[in-house]
This record gives structure tokens, sequence and C-alpha cells, in this order.
């Protein structure tokens, strides 16, 4: 390492429970190792998987969550990325078998790192890479969304959802989005959406009533409870991405294909996991894209609520609370 110190500031999981686990405490600066990139951390959003990982809810993880972040390059064993390059650095492993992005310094694969070219501040950079880069594989590579195509949004209020509005109205498609409360409606359709709708688990019905013929595409965010509804929305050779379960895990209770599922849906399922696995790249140019986009004024990008680290736990308590309504951000000192 050049000249680094041998410890760093970092909130750690001291044992599962609620938000007051995360202490904030020195640990090791990890080590580089092969294929890997070590990143200082200026500032990372925060995710909902990162309370299931703190609350045991997902089985053994780091002691240092955090799945994404923005920083600049500390050190490249390849040499392919020179010290100071800004990037995004996104899954593979972190916050799960590698220590995350809530630490000042973090080492991640290679395959999971972005290289960007941007004057935005590190706050504007933070609400971007975990939210953009899924919104994109699945409205582009998923769902394959088109200029005047409808799509509905479900479970459009959270910090994917919001993503998936500005990217879907940027592409020139009509988006209906969902959310269980009225109050959230203007914001929604202040990112681009033209119509918001209550979500419950038999809006397809609604959305029937008003396009009898139904919609293209459905980007369900709510999971599993609402899967099958979601597939009584789309037209013939309509499709459906799965990509979130903001309504809980638990599996399809009873799913019989032959008489549940349309026969000419397409049903695919993403979560950002996969990037950086084989045949899931991290979509580097479209996020350098969308950076620019945001630089031009063409896309809305702001954080709802901005943090320090210390102040981690009640980032976290207001995510379990349903009261973040946009990305959650937080910035290292």
């Amino acid at each position: 390492m050049r000249n680094l110190p041998s410890m760093m500031p970092a909130m750690v999981i001291r044992e599962p429970g609620g938000p007051e686990v995360l202490t904030l405490q020195d640990v090791p600066v990890p080590r580089v190792g092969e294929g890997q990139v070590l990143v200082r951390v200026r500032a990372f959003g925060v995710n909902r998987a990162e309370t299931y990982f703190r609350s045991g809810a997902w089985g053994e993880a780091s002691p240092v969550s955090g799945i994404e972040c923005v920083g600049q390059v500390e050190e490249d064993p390849s040499g392919e990325l020179a010290v100071g390059t800004k990037v995004f650095a996104l899954m593979g492993g972190m916050g799960r078998t590698l220590s995350g992005s809530y630490g000042a310094f973090v080492s991640v694969p290679s395959t999971n790192v972005v290289p960007i070219e941007s004057l935005l501040p590190w706050d504007v950079l933070a609400a971007l890479p975990e939210s953009f880069a899924t919104a994109h594989a699945c409205l582009v590579e998923r769902l394959h969304l088109e200029e005047g195509e409808r799509i509905v949004i479900r479970g459009a209020t959270s910090a994917l959802g919001r993503a998936a509005i500005v990217l879907a109205h940027s592409l020139g498609a009509s988006v209906v989005a969902t959310s269980r409360r009225v109050e959230r409606f203007p914001a929604l359709e202040e990112l681009g959406a033209e119509e918001v709708l209550i979500h419950d688990e038999t809006l397809a019905d609604e959305v029937r009533r008003r396009f009898p013929g139904g919609v293209d595409a459905v980007l369900d965010l709510i999971g599993n409870r609402s899967l099958l509804d979601s597939m009584r929305m789309v037209r013939a050779n309509g499709r459906v991405c799965l990509a979130g379960f903001l309504g809980g895990g638990e599996p399809i209770v009873s799913f019989d294909p032959l008489t549940q599922m349309p026969p000419s849906v397409d049903l695919s399922f993403f979560a950002s996991f996969l990037f950086g696995t084989p045949g899931v790249p991290v979509p580097k140019e479209a996020l350098q894209g969308l950076v620019r986009r945001v630089e031009r004024g063409e896309l809305l990008l702001e954080p709802a609520h901005v943090f320090g680290l210390e102040e981690l736990p009640k980032a976290h308590r207001m995510m379990e609370e349903n009261r973040a309504e946009g990305k959650i951000v937080v910035l290292h000192a």
C-alpha cells in the first residue's frame, strides 16, 4: 500500500440486531487481493439489503457492511486504474464476503469497479451506482423497453423504483407508477410518471380497466406476493421483470403455470448481486452516460437524505420505517 494507515474508521455490526448494533470503531484497512482494487470511500448509498445483513435475516455477513460506493482509487495492482481515479464500486461481495463501504477503504473485485469522469459532488454521485445500474439492467437488458411503450413500475417510491421512473421516462416510455400513499403521488409525477395508482395485490384489474389491451411491460419490485398479478397486466407477448422484494421474500405457496401464467408473458428476474458474475458485467458505459446526463440536467438525481458516517444508525432506522422517500446517502469525513 502507498503510505496508507493500517487502521481506518468504519461502522461495524457488533452482533445481529437493530440499528443500535452499528458501532463506529477502528478496523484494519483491507488488503488488496489478486484482481482487486483498493478504493478510498468518499460516499455511499444505503440499501435495504444492508438492513437485512445487519439484522441477521440473510445469514452471515461482513461486520463492515455496504454494497456500493463512490470514491477514488488508492491501489490497483494491475496498473489499469491510476491512483486518484474517480470510481463507482458496487456488489462483488461487498458487505457480504468482503468488507464493504461502511469503512473508509474498501477492496473490490476489478470487475465491479467503474472509472468515471465527473465534477458532480460526492453525495450526488453516491445516489447513482446501485440504483441506476440495476434500473438499466432491468429496463434495457431484461425488459427491452422502447420509446412509446407503457410500463408499470410497482414499488415506485423505493430508490430503485424512482431511478426506474427517471430512466424509463428518458427512454421515451409512458410510466405508470404505484405507491401505497396518495401523498407520494406528486413526487413520482415530478420524476416522470404519467399516472400513479394505489398499490394493492389486485392492481391488474385497475390496469386492465384503464388499458384493456394490457401494458407492454411491468417492473415488479414488490416481489412474490404480487408477481402473479403483474403477469395479468401485460399484453400478449408483454414482459415482466421481478427485481425486488419490498413486500417480503415469502415464496409463492401455490403456483400452477398451466392455469396462472399467461402463455405469452416473457418473465425474467434480476438482482444487483449478479453484477460482475459471468455474463452479467457492470454497465460501465451506461453509468458514465447517466453521469453525463445528470450533469446536463437531463436526469433528476438528488439524494433524499445525506448523513455522516456516525449517523448511520439513524439512516438505517429511517429506511426500516419507510420514511426515506428516495436515496439515502452517507458521506465519509
